[in-house]
């Protein structure tokens, strides 16, 4: 990938509908509609998720690393779809295949958050998708977004 499509936090809010305590994403280093992007999720301490997993070693949940996953491929299907989202404009998780967890997710982690677009059928989008900490894969998963449907 090149620098092109790189988004800070105040492009990401304008792309995506969440919002803190979980808004997973804090910087798109790169972007290629229709094809990949890579971001970034800087964890930490404060995570609102920590005292309670666990008190004693604390650990990012799976289903957390799963959704910074999931709103990476959120951000390419807009940016693919050509589609600035508003209010009534959302993508929404319909499926998860092939889930794996490699590795614990600590505090003081980067979380590299890798997805690329597999193919769109019947409005559904397929993207694989891969986290990383050091260069090491601590998840992947392929998921399925669909656009909110209307009516």
């Amino acid at each position: 990938m090149n620098d092109v499509g790189a988004m800070d936090i105040n492009a990401i809010l304008k792309q995506l509908p969440h919002r803190y305590p979980f808004l997973l994403v804090d910087r798109v280093l790169e972007c290629e509609p229709g094809k990949q992007i890579r971001a970034l999720k800087n964890v930490t301490i404060n995570e609102p998720f920590f005292p309670g997993h666990f008190p004693h070693r604390p650990v990012m949940p799976g289903v957390m690393i799963l959704e910074a996953l999931a709103q990476t491929a959120g951000i390419l299907a807009f940016r693919t779809a050509g589609v600035m989202p508003d209010e009534h404009t959302r993508f929404f998780f319909v499926g998860i295949d092939s889930a794996r967890f490699r590795k614990p997710v600590e505090p003081g982690d980067q979380l590299i958050l890798k997805a690329t677009f597999q193919r769109a059928m019947r409005g559904i989008w397929k993207f694989g998708t891969v986290a990383e900490v050091d260069g090491r894969e601590v998840c992947s998963a392929d998921m399925m977004v669909a656009p909110e449907a209307k009516g």
